[in-house]
């Protein structure tokens, strides 16, 4: 059953352009020229009940306005959208019950104020019943471990205890559907691996529908099956993120480490050379030739160690912007 349904939805910002000067300021007081930004141009796509969809593109491609339209945030300039059955802008009761966002640059937590308090705010704003209430919060003071920071200014927290907090605050009402928008963004690696834990754990445990927008390909590598890719405003790629593995690479990363020094002239024949030091090579050799030359490297070099692995899913992203021309 598909919970999210696009179809050739668009936003298109109008502008005006003025150029420098007293004279210029004066002449637009008569004609300005108007311009257009197509934020996002006829996309459609849709997300079934309990999937976690990965949402990427590079800044400005049109994610997070399409996550603003799809919350009813903002409104499109055409085509159609329903979530849950409902239209996003028209910002039924009964909808905003059901949804929640997550912006990685947005706070929705009083500043000065213990997020226990904002918690206690939003108990109110949705209506959760004070046993619901109690039940989610311990649930999920429990999974993201900060019980003890619950009574502190928010002020004071760092960056990952208050986006862990962010997150609290957006699931007590237990939303049918949430949109992350770069919920891991200025994290440090321990907190990014929690918060990825926690997103999937969560997802796992309340088959909540999850589209995620992310520039770090570790969370779409750990999280994501399916991902969807807009460019210029336009969707490029909706699959599998193992069919776009397949499809766009063509090669492996074979890491090495030598009980001795290894000349580079002898490690050239065997692929690319990405990053060499006299007992340490990274080399990129095709599908078709990996299992010959990963013997020959064994059978002939003094390997301490061998690593084969596949090439990074940002790789890929980058061929695919490289690859497919914007849309005019």
């Amino acid at each position: 059953m598909s919970i999210i349904e696009v179809k050739k939805l668009s936003k298109t910002y109008t502008y005006h352009r003025k150029a420098p000067g007293l004279w210029a300021s004066v002449k637009s007081l008569f004609h300005r020229e108007k311009l257009y930004t197509h934020a996002v141009k006829d996309i459609s796509f849709s997300v079934e009940e309990g999937e976690l969809v990965g949402f990427l593109g590079p800044n400005g491609a049109g994610k997070t306005t399409t996550l603003k339209m799809l919350s009813g945030i903002l409104y499109p300039t055409g085509g159609e959208a329903r979530v849950l059955g409902y239209v996003p802008w028209e910002r039924r009761k009964e909808y905003q019950k059901q949804f929640a966002i997550v912006m990685g640059q947005k706070n929705q937590l009083w500043w000065d104020l213990p997020a226990m308090e904002s918690f206690i705010l939003n108990k109110e704003i949705y209506e959760v019943p004070e046993k619901q209430f109690r039940t989610t919060l311990d649930e999920l003071v429990d999974l993201l471990d900060v019980r003890d920071i619950l009574d502190v200014q928010v002020r004071k927290l760092s960056l990952g205890q208050r986006m862990k907090c962010e997150l609290i605050a957006a699931l007590l009402h237990a939303p049918r559907v949430l949109f992350l928008d770069e919920p891991t963004i200025g994290l440090d690696v321990v907190s990014q691996q929690n918060m990825r834990e926690f997103i999937r754990k969560y997802n796992a445990l309340k088959k909540t529908t999850i589209l995620l927008t992310s520039h770090y390909m570790e969370d779409v590598e750990a999280l994501c099956k399916r991902v969807i890719i807009i460019n210029h405003g336009q969707i490029i790629y909706d699959g599998l993120l193992a069919d776009l593995v397949d499809k766009y690479v063509d090669h492996k990363i074979i890491t090495v480490s030598f009980k001795k020094e290894v000349q580079k002239k002898d490690l050239e024949k065997l692929g690319e050379i990405r990053e060499y030091k006299p007992q340490y090579v990274v080399l990129e050799i095709k599908n078709d030739h990996v299992r010959e030359r990963a013997a020959k490297i064994l059978t002939t070099m003094p390997v301490d160690d061998i690593l084969i692995d596949e090439a990074p899913v940002e790789e890929v992203i980058r061929k695919i912007f490289e690859e497919v021309a914007p849309r005019k």
